[in-house]
């Protein structure tokens, strides 16, 4: 089976985890252009109840702008997920794996790119670690 997300668990409160993604992610030259609670959507919809769950876009726009510069639709593949999602007493972190992601494009250049965004990616997960 293919793995394509890399995770982590962090200590703390939901709301203070998910701040903590956020500014690492900044440091890593990402900003989150949408952010859906899956939580409350369920609850909405469908009535039903789930633990605290996020999932933010995350986007990268150099890195964006070079993916997209080499193949337009690349675009159905971006933003970069991220999951922050409550877990019994710890909040789970996981991380769209890119290389997963984008090696379904075959385009010169893609996997080194795909390689740069899960190392940038990889030093948020150590940040939240750390």
């Amino acid at each position: 089976m293919s793995q394509y997300t890399f995770s982590t668990t962090v200590s703390g409160q939901f709301e203070d985890v998910r701040e903590r993604v956020i500014t690492a992610l900044g440091k890593e030259g990402f900003g989150v252009l949408t952010e859906i609670d899956v939580a409350a959507t369920m609850k909405a919809k469908l009535d039903k109840d789930l633990p605290a769950y996020r999932i933010l876009g995350a986007c990268n726009p150099p890195l964006a702008f070079e993916a997209i510069s080499t193949d337009p639709r690349i675009g159905a593949l971006l933003p970069c997920n991220v999951v922050v999602r409550q877990i019994e007493g710890t909040v789970a972190v996981d991380f769209m794996d890119p290389h997963s992601v984008l090696t379904l494009v075959d385009a010169p250049g893609i996997e080194e790119l795909a390689a740069e965004v899960r190392g940038r990616l990889n030093k948020v997960k150590e940040a939240l670690e750390g």
